[in-house]
């Protein structure tokens, strides 16, 4: 369209603490016809990994699977992000709102907590290229008109915090997706989703999923574990949250939270969540006995989470942190972590599992009453794992299919 053409190259990923990882994935003869056009965005070896501190959890796939992202705010890019370090996604489109490519280049190739992006960062007319491959953007109101089906995106990361119903998502199906994977909570009854706590209960059945929160990402890989072990009686859960793009940069209004408007970044904000009764969603039997609250804080990324509860079975702290470090090395790893060393917010930074359990920051008042503690990253762990709801579901559907 007469656009001019232009490049942005990045420089390595300068964040020298990241630990790479290679996933074993396993490829059929159709994916790699498929990526045999993207040479350039995997030189090298069929997966470069991922330069983060946690792996993405290995979905057990054995095919590319076709997505789009819908929405190229702050998690959208991070979804973007991955996506593009996943050799068994194919992303083929991305509707951008009003940003123009030139400016989703920018966006993608610079950011202050996650660094500059590893790819080559280029656009093409609509296109965005990354690292070669080309992606078509769009900058349609209604996302139906984007044409998902005929571009390949048969899974849809809804990312712009408006279409969280089934009525509004439908747009999105009507477009040509199958599914479409909310990465924020559902605004209905919309099937939710936490990767390693409840992901059987996704049977193919739904065309509508959510990922839920960060924050009920953060808790729930913990509580479940503590549960299954323990059974839980009462809790009561307080997270320690960044702040995010929904607060005031200095003091502002908001007539439903008068604390909500005061300057994000110069108070510690109490505020509520909905995030420790969305845990009950995926783990039915701690209806009634699970809420919490928030205090917003002046970091722009990573978030903790407290968790204070009676438990039934009588026990001491070092089994508890036993339990939870054989979980995060066997039937949970990629979800729960387990840390012993003495870190803080910026360490956790990057890091893509989505509750690390803290075995120094926990205390127990006796055998029954516990207080845990868990860092999450609440921006690149919970769009990982947006991600893994997406192949999970495509892994489930293939199955279905065959």
């Amino acid at each position: 369209n007469g656009r001019r053409k232009r490049i942005l190259r990045s420089r390595p990923y300068h964040r020298t603490n990241r630990i790479r990882y290679n996933l074993k994935m396993k490829f059929s003869a159709a994916a790699i016809l498929a990526f045999s056009g993207s040479a350039a965005a995997f030189s090298g070896s069929s997966f470069s990994g991922t330069a983060l501190k946690g792996a993405s959890n290995d979905a057990s796939m054995e095919m590319v699977v076709g997505m789009g992202v819908n929405g190229f705010g702050r998690i959208g890019r991070l979804v973007t992000r991955i996506m593009m370090d996943d050799a068994e996604v194919d992303l083929t489109a991305i509707n951008a709102g009003s940003a123009t490519p030139e400016y989703m280049a920018y966006q993608y190739k610079y950011d202050t907590i996650h660094g500059i992006a590893k790819q080559t960062v280029e656009t093409d007319g609509d296109f965005l290229i990354l690292d070669g491959k080309k992606i078509q953007t769009s900058r349609c109101r209604d996302p139906k008109e984007v044409g998902w089906g005929a571009l390949g995106a048969d899974y849809v990361c809804e990312s712009t915090g408006v279409f969280l119903t089934k009525e509004s998502a439908q747009s999105i199906i009507d477009g040509g997706a199958k599914k479409v994977i909310y990465s924020a909570p559902a605004k209905d009854d919309s099937l939710v989703v936490v990767m390693g706590v409840n992901a059987g209960d996704y049977d193919g059945s739904e065309n509508f999923i959510s990922c839920a929160s960060c924050t009920t990402n953060g808790l729930a890989p913990m509580v479940k574990a503590i549960h299954d072990e323990f059974e839980i009686e009462e809790a009561l859960m307080t997270t320690v949250h960044a702040m995010t793009a929904t607060q005031a940069v200095v003091d502002s209004s908001s007539r439903k939270d008068w604390r909500g408007g005061r300057a994000a970044s110069g108070n510690i904000i109490p505020s509520s969540t909905g995030a420790a009764k969305a845990v009950t969603k995926v783990i039915p039997s701690l209806q009634g006995k699970l809420t919490g609250m928030a205090f917003r804080v002046p970091t722009i990324d990573v978030s903790v989470v407290d968790l204070t509860c009676r438990i039934k079975k009588s026990t001491t702290y070092e089994e508890i942190c036993a339990v939870i470090k054989a979980k995060s090395e066997g039937e949970m790893k990629g979800f729960l972590g387990y840390c012993d060393e003495p870190l803080v917010s910026t360490d956790f930074e990057g890091d893509m599992r989505s509750s690390i359990f803290d075995a120094q920051a926990g205390i127990m008042l006796n055998p029954n009453f516990v207080k845990l503690v868990a860092w999450y990253d609440n921006e690149y762990g919970y769009s990982a794992r947006v991600v893994d709801l997406m192949k999970h579901c495509a892994t489930v559907d293939a199955k279905i299919a065959a």
